[in-house]
């Protein structure tokens, strides 16, 4: 049985971003990978317009819930494969040790949770902001990890997060 990778997704208040990156990748890497989401800040609940648009993909939003980062550098938690922050603010915060040395990379989205307007134009944030995370994770989806070295990986997952 092929080994499962675990991936963090980090950004400030997880709430909004990380969750749905959290639950896109559960759902397209179900048996490939875990994944996870986490704050530097966390908010203490999820946006209610982030699990209306997960939902709306037809994605579980069972045990989502907004956790600290802090969580996943504690002995007892998963070892993670990959590290990868969706928010500018959290990528230039300083990180706890990830034990076994993950693969980072950068992936910023755009804050939905920052926009004040109506509520189209802020089910409209959402929307877009899930629709690049999963058109991001499906790039990475496709990579052929199993082959590639882990400078070739930074550089592939370098390029995803700027598309």
């Amino acid at each position: 049985m092929p080994k499962r990778d675990n991936i963090l997704f980090l950004c400030t208040g997880n709430s909004a971003r990380s969750i749905m990156a959290e639950a896109i990748l559960n759902h397209k890497g179900k048996g490939r990978f875990m994944a996870y989401s986490a704050g530097s800040h966390p908010a203490g609940q999820v946006r209610p317009e982030a699990l209306r648009q997960i939902a709306s993909a037809g994605l579980p939003t069972a045990g989502l819930r907004s956790k600290s980062w802090e969580e996943f550098a504690q002995p007892n938690a998963p070892q993670m494969d990959f590290v990868f922050t969706v928010c500018d603010h959290a990528a230039k915060e300083p990180c706890p040790f990830w034990p076994g040395r993950p693969i980072t990379a950068h992936w910023g989205i755009p804050d939905p949770a920052a926009v004040h307007a109506t509520p189209e134009e802020i089910a409209r944030a959402f929307q877009d902001a899930f629709t690049m995370l999963d058109r991001r994770i499906g790039l990475f989806l496709s990579l052929p990890l199993t082959s590639l070295e882990p400078m070739a990986i930074r550089r592939a997952l370098d390029r995803i997060g700027r598309s």
